[in-house]
């Protein structure tokens, strides 16, 4: 797993489904219990609809436990398991 370094902060957590925990929600810290934990990596976004290859995707940074929502989900998927042909190891 590459990891960034840059600090986790809220700001990352847009759009995952577990966001809903920093905005007081959970009533007991008013933050997601993942969020003291969590690392931000490098990843690459790969929607369920989507075919291979996957060699000239952007690489993107979110957090490792990064929790997507709706239909149109996106799998963040760890550089390192592309291959060279553009297929997933």
């Amino acid at each position: 797993m590459s990891e960034v370094e840059s600090k986790m902060d809220k700001k990352h957590c847009r759009g995952c489904r577990d966001d809903f925990y920093n905005h007081g929600s959970n009533l007991t810290s008013g933050e997601c219990w993942l969020l003291k934990k969590a690392k931000l990596v490098a990843r690459v976004g790969v929607g369920h609809w989507e075919n291979p290859p996957y060699k000239n995707k952007e690489v993107v940074t979110v957090p490792h436990y990064w929790n997507g929502e709706g239909s149109n989900r996106t799998h963040y998927i760890d550089p390192q398991r592309i291959n060279s042909h553009g297929y997933i190891q």
